[in-house]
């Protein structure tokens, strides 16, 4: 196996419990580690890390971006699983066709493609 370099989100969560069930039971995300303090979940080649914390502002001004040409599928799974929050999916001003969703504590995860690609 090779070590690929990744860049991975450590968003904050209010209650790892209903970070983990959003993630796992609406967004298709497996649990890979929750010891209570800190949860990681993975999804094919995503990976998101969540860190407890008792003040909202962390996750309500947190954001990722998660780009690639999986994007289209995973909007048209999350709009058939009703995920609330989901934006519509859209060519942006700066050619990236996106949607985003904001996680049950604010984090807001966007999603994007290249044009291209769409």
């Amino acid at each position: 196996m090779t070590d690929v370099t990744q860049t991975i989100p450590i968003l904050a969560s209010l209650d790892l419990a209903i970070s983990e069930a959003f993630y796992v039971n609406k967004l298709g995300f497996k649990t890979s580690w929750n010891d209570g303090h800190y949860l990681i979940v993975r999804r094919n080649t995503i990976e998101l890390h969540f860190w407890l914390t008792d003040n909202a502002a962390f996750p309500e001004n947190t954001s990722c971006y998660i780009r690639g040409g999986q994007v289209a599928d995973l909007y048209r799974e999350f709009q058939a699983a009703g995920v609330d929050r989901l934006s519509d999916f859209s060519v942006k001003p700066w050619q990236m066709k996106e949607f985003y969703i904001h996680d049950p504590h604010g984090n807001l995860l966007r999603f994007g493609m290249e044009t291209e690609s769409a």
